[in-house]
This record gives structure tokens, sequence and C-alpha cells, in this order.
């Protein structure tokens, strides 16, 4: 299936970098504050190459399912060889842009880390969803807010240029630095029940940091600088001194970096009936 935009952060190692940083306790709680539990169906939109969708898996086994489903192809391939084929867990291909037809109702529709890659589509996107949500079945958009921004003591000239480049990245790659503060109102729009949210800390980095975090980070500036690589002309030494700056700021133990992730939930009404 034809993707309707270039996503972000693709690469050759981008299912290893999406398992490598998913943390399982961090997604159990988020799912455990969603009201994922046993015996539920669920879908997992966005799910990549499919951690996430067996850690969720996990929690509604075994009476419960879970649908995992994404734009890509090779992520759908990967989930499929190294989360599928056990029962209750299945992985379909969709554009999350269009329509999704054919899959059901679900209890509990899980939306984590996709909405920040559809700027302008996410408002659409929330609206669409409701039609494969069970009356009182909750809606979970969960996102990263001032994305890629939450550092101290960033040297210049790194400090003035990371927050123009994310500018940039917002409106060539239709990315959404500030997606997370968005998720309440996509929900109170559509007129949700029982909307609540939650602020937890997505990175909180200090002292010496993890190799999974470190390749992370250095991973995206990678991807990020490679094809925003014109933008650097007028930083010193270009792309690739930002990049070796970038290093050395992250990998020194007083650096410290957070970024902020904000979680909604909201019910579809039970007096909707199904359409």
């Amino acid at each position: 299936m034809k993707q309707t935009q270039a996503y972000l952060m693709e690469s050759n190692e981008e299912a290893f970098r999406l398992e490598l940083k998913t943390d399982v306790e961090a997604v159990r709680k988020q799912a455990l504050w969603c009201g994922v539990k046993a015996g539920l169906r669920v879908l997992d939109l966005g799910c990549g190459p499919g951690k996430t969708t067996e850690i969720l898996h996990s929690m509604v086994s075994p009476a419960g399912s879970v649908v995992g489903a994404d734009y890509s192809a090779e992520r759908i391939a990967y989930a499929q060889e190294h989360h599928g084929g056990k029962p209750g867990i299945e992985f379909v291909q969709c554009d999350l842009t269009k329509p999704i037809e054919g899959l059901g109702l679900f209890d509990v529709i899980w939306v984590r880390f996709v909405l920040e890659y559809f700027r302008k589509e996410s408002p659409e996107i929330v609206k669409r969803l409701r039609t494969l949500l069970k009356p009182g079945g909750y809606l979970c958009l969960i996102d990263l807010d001032n994305n890629c921004l939450g550092h101290y003591e960033m040297p210049e000239p790194m400090n003035t240029l990371l927050p123009k480049l994310m500018s940039c990245i917002d409106e060539e790659f239709n990315f959404d630095t500030y997606a997370g503060r968005k998720l309440y109102s996509y929900l109170y729009d559509q007129n949700y029940e029982n909307i609540q949210v939650e602020l937890m800390a997505h990175h909180l980095i200090y002292g010496e940091a993890r190799q999974s975090d470190v390749f992370n980070w250095l991973k995206k500036l990678e991807i990020g600088t490679g094809k925003m690589h014109s933008f650097f002309k007028e930083y010193p030494g270009g792309a690739e001194t930002f990049l070796e700056d970038f290093r050395k700021f992250f990998l020194n133990p007083r650096r410290f970096t957070y970024t902020p992730l904000i979680l909604c939930k909201g019910m579809r009404p039970y007096d909707e009936g199904v359409s």
C-alpha cells in the first residue's frame, strides 16, 4: 500500500531503533492507565515493528486480542516475523489517513507516537477512529510535547539552531513538535466523554546515558540532519560538525535531557449505538 507521505524517520535501521527504545515497563504503565486489561480487544494503531503490540497482547491474554496496524509493509512483515504467530495477535497493513474498514470494533484504540507524524491530518484521523470504537470504549492518544527541545546546558550556536531545525522539520515533513498539547482538544472537539489527561516523563536523562538512549538520540539526529543537510550551511562546520557537537553534549554526564509525554483518553458515548 502506498503511503500518503514520507515517514521522517525512515531508514534501514528504523525497526531496530524502535524496538531498542521501547521500554516494556513504561508501556505497561501507560497501557494500565489507558484501561488495557485481560479480555479486551485492542487496536494498536501505528504499531511499527510490533513490540508494543506484543506487550499489549500479554496484558489482554488469554481471552482478549490485539490488532497491530501500520502503513509500512516492511514494518508489518517484521512484526509478523518477530511478534506474530500467537493466538490473539494479528498484524495488518493500512493507511490511517484514510477510512479503515474490515477490522471490526475495539474496546480500546491505542495511538502512541503516531499523530506527531501527521500534524495536518491529526484531527481527521481522530474523527475517523470513532467508527472503530465500541460505545463505552476508549480512544487513547499518547504523544510527546516539546519534542527534541528539552536539553540543558546546550552550547551555542547549537542551542539557537535546534528550535529552528525542529520548526523546519515540522513544515517540510508534516511533523508536530508540539503534538502532545493538542491531544485533549482532539477528543474534546469530537465530544468524547470522561476525558482524562496524564503527564509523564518520557525522556529523563541525567548522568551517564544508557546505550539505548545514546543510540536513539544520535540516530534521530543522524537521520534528521541527513534529510535537512542544506539547513546546516550556516552552522560552523555544517551538518557533520553539528552531529559531532551534539554527540559530545549528549555524552557529557552533566547534560540534562527530558521530554514530556502527554496521555489523553476519552470514552465513546454509550448512547451513540453502532452505525
